[in-house]
């Protein structure tokens, strides 16, 4: 089995294979690191100014009859592999990273209303910035001051909790908390990989490429075949043109949790998206340690919000989140009396 072709933890794999991984007997020209498996001296050790922090999410969503509920946990754990490789493959430099964190907020069946759905196990946006602040604030007063999110999901509620985060970070500390997938440049290479793939017939009946569609379920058949469902072969084309089409089709009676046409996606497709988007992540991420980008200045996902139809889209949910908020803070006060 090739480098490429491993599952999961890919070039974290090869490099344990390879002796890389640990502080002791790292190969100079790669040095990937597993916080988990280090001791407090280790820790200590690392370079501060040149050790980057990659914290893999990957929120637990439904994601239709066809793909496991934690697809986006196994895509980021793959982007993951791939972008500590590449930061360490640069003279001098630690890429550091941590156990994987499956929480995020606003599945895909929020944006039509369906609250709650098998397979969803969100947790309120305020929640998930508090545990990245949490986190932030650890990392602060150790000293670290680069850190990536690899935290991939496309909810607007999500990526603004993860920059919140960010944000404070860089007020407190000095340092950099990057949510990477919520930043907008204009290109996007793997999605263009995919149109390259395929025939316009079926980007025709792909449509937007949101949630597990052709996209998606091509990039889990690579990672993790052993979880999509056979039967996806059959899968019927569920196709939104736009945003205000995707969230009626949403809110129907009979939504089965994906967009697109998952019945053409290969494990070859997902190969070729994996490698585009690579090239973006290890792009921006570099051009970010070497100052030469600020996030500050780039467009963000959470700027969705701002959209009418989205912010329509997203009531439910957000009034859900209204509801359970003062329920669970009622709940603590009347059991610590």
């Amino acid at each position: 089995m090739s480098p490429i072709s491993l599952p999961l933890q890919g070039v974290l794999v090869v490099a344990m294979l390879q002796g890389t991984l640990g502080c002791a007997g790292r190969s100079p020209i790669e040095r990937v690191v597993r916080l988990a498996e280090m001791n407090t001296d280790q820790i200590r050790a690392l370079d501060r100014d040149r050790t980057v922090i990659l914290i893999p999410g990957g929120i637990m969503e439904e994601h239709g009859p066809y793909l496991p509920s934690y697809a986006d946990g196994y895509q980021n754990e793959r982007y993951t592999a791939d972008l500590a490789s590449a930061i360490a493959r640069r003279p001098g430099w630690t890429a550091a990273v941590f156990p994987a964190i499956p929480l995020g907020s606003g599945g895909a069946n929020a944006v039509g209303g369906k609250l709650p759905f098998p397979g969803t196990f969100a947790v309120r946006p305020e929640t998930l910035r508090g545990i990245f602040m949490d986190l932030g604030d650890e990392f602060g007063e150790q000293g670290f001051r680069w850190i990536f999110l690899v935290h991939m999901h496309g909810g607007p509620e999500h990526n603004q909790a993860l920059d919140e985060a960010g944000e404070y970070f860089r007020d407190t500390y000095g340092g950099r908390i990057v949510n990477l997938a919520g930043l907008v440049t204009g290109s996007d290479p793997g999605l263009e990989a995919m149109q390259a793939s395929v025939t316009k017939q079926v980007l025709d009946e792909e449509g937007l490429s949101v949630h597990a569609g052709l996209l998606e379920t091509s990039r889990v058949m690579m990672v993790r075949p052993d979880l999509v469902s056979p039967t996806v072969a059959q899968a019927p084309s569920i196709t939104a043109r736009d945003l205000p089409e995707l969230y009626r089709i949403a809110g129907g009676p009979d939504w089965p949790g994906y967009f697109g046409a998952p019945r053409y996606a290969t494990a070859e497709i997902g190969r070729r998206i994996f490698d585009g988007d690579t090239e973006w992540n290890v792009s921006l991420a570099l051009r970010l340690l070497d100052q030469q980008t600020d996030e500050r200045d780039l467009e963000r996902v959470s700027g969705l919000l701002q959209n009418a139809d989205a912010a329509n889209a997203l009531q439910a949910s957000m009034q859900r989140d209204r509801t359970l908020a003062p329920r669970q803070r009622d709940w603590v006060a009347a059991h610590r009396q």
